[in-house]
C-alpha cells in the first residue's frame, strides 16, 4: 500500500528528511511545520512569504513617510554624531583645539595672525558651513539642542520619511551657517574672524517644518508657537547667540516644510528632490557671492 498516488511519501522541499502531507497554498510545494507560515487560507512556504512581502507596499503617511517600527533611526544617529563630535572636541583641546578650529565656522580668517594657522570659509574651508552644525563646546548648549531634536525628530521622521527628514535637518543647518556667513562683517558684530557653531539652525528648521505639518493636520499649534516665540526671544536677548543662524534655519525649515507637506501626492518624490536641489543651489550661490565680496 503506497502513501501517495505516486507511491512515495511527500517530503519537505527544504528539509528532505522530513515527511509531510501539508503543501504551500500558493505554490503547492510540500512544507514541514518549521517552514509553515499561517495565512488567511492554509499555509505558505518561506519563498512565497518573501515574494509577497517584497511586492506589498509599506503603508505611508500623507507626506510620504513609511510607517516603520524604527521611525527614529535617523534621529538617534544624528544625536549620536553630535555627541561624538562634542566628545572629540572636548578631548582635543576644546575651543582652542585644532579639531574645533577645523570644524567651526570661521567666515574669514585672513585678519588673524599667521601663526594661528586657521582657515576660514573665505579661504576655501567650505566644509565648515556643514561641520559647524555638529559642533558644540558647552554641555548645556549640546543638551538643549539634543533634547529638542529628541522631542521633535521622531515625529518629523515618521511623517516625512527618512530621506526627507534628513534633508530637512541638513539643509536647515546649512542655511543657518550660510546666513551667519552672509551677515559676518568686521569690525562690527559678528566680526569675520569670530567662529560660529551649533545645531541650532537645524533645530529651528525642525520647528518651522513641524509647524506646517501641524497646520496641515489642523492640530493645536499654540504650544509650538509659544516654544518658538520663547526661543526667538532668547535669540535676540541673550548675548553671543547667532540670531543669523537661527533665522536662516527657521526660514529654510519653513520653505522645505511647505514643499514637502503641500506637494501633490503623484509628484511628491520628484518635487521633493527638486526642492532639495534648488535649496542647495541657492545656498551655494549666496556663499560664493559672499566669498567674492570678502576676497
Amino acid at each position: 500500500m503506497s502513501d501517495s498516488p505516486g507511491g512515495t511519501v511527500p517530503h519537505c522541499y527544504r528539509h528532505p528528511d522530513r515527511e509531510t502531507y501539508i503543501s504551500c497554498q500558493r505554490c503547492g510545494r510540500p512544507i514541514c511545520p518549521d517552514c509553515m507560515t499561517q495565512a488567511s487560507v492554509g499555509f505558505h512556504c518561506p519563498e512565497c512569504v518573501r515574494e509577497w512581502r517584497s511586492r506589498s507596499r509599506a503603508p505611508r503617511t500623507v507626506y510620504g513617510g513609511r510607517l516603520a517600527s524604527r521611525s527614529s533611526a535617523v534621529t538617534m544617529t544624528l544625536i549620536a554624531v553630535n555627541v561624538a563630535v562634542f566628545l572629540i572636541a572636548a578631548v582635543t583641546g576644546g575651543g582652542d583645539g585644532r579639531f574645533t578650529q577645523l570644524l567651526a565656522l570661521t567666515p574669514d580668517a585672513s585678519s588673524l595672525p599667521d601663526g594661528w594657522g586657521i582657515e576660514g570659509v573665505a579661504q576655501g574651508a567650505y566644509w565648515q558651513l556643514l561641520t559647524s552644525t555638529f559642533l558644540h563646546l558647552g554641555i548645556l548648549h549640546l543638551g538643549l539642542n539634543m533634547f529638542a531634536l529628541w522631542i521633535f525628530g521622531p515625529f518629523m521622521e515618521s511623517q516625512l520619511g527618512r530621506w526627507r527628514y534628513l534633508s530637512l535637518y541638513l539643509v536647515s543647518g546649512l542655511a543657518g551657517s550660510v546666513t551667519a556667513y552672509l551677515f559676518a562683517s568686521g569690525p562690527t558684530f559678528p566680526p569675520v574672524w569670530q567662529p560660529t557653531l551649533g545645531a541650532s539652525g537645524a533645530i529651528f528648521g525642525l520647528f518651522g517644518a513641524t509647524l506646517l505639518v501641524l497646520v496641515k493636520q489642523k492640530r493645536n499649534i499654540s504650544q509650538l508657537l509659544l516654544l518658538l516665540g520663547l526661543n526667538l526671544l532668547l535669540t535676540f536677548t541673550v548675548p553671543n547667540i547667532s540670531w543669523q543662524g537661527h533665522i536662516g534655519g527657521l526660514l529654510a525649515g519653513l520653505a522645505m516644510g511647505a514643499g514637502f507637506v503641500y506637494a501633490p501626492r503623484r509628484q511628491r518624490q520628484l518635487l521633493g528632490v527638486l526642492l532639495v536641489v534648488a535649496m542647495l543651489a541657492l545656498l551655494t550661490a549666496l556663499t560664493l557671492a559672499k566669498t567674492a565680496s570678502l576676497t
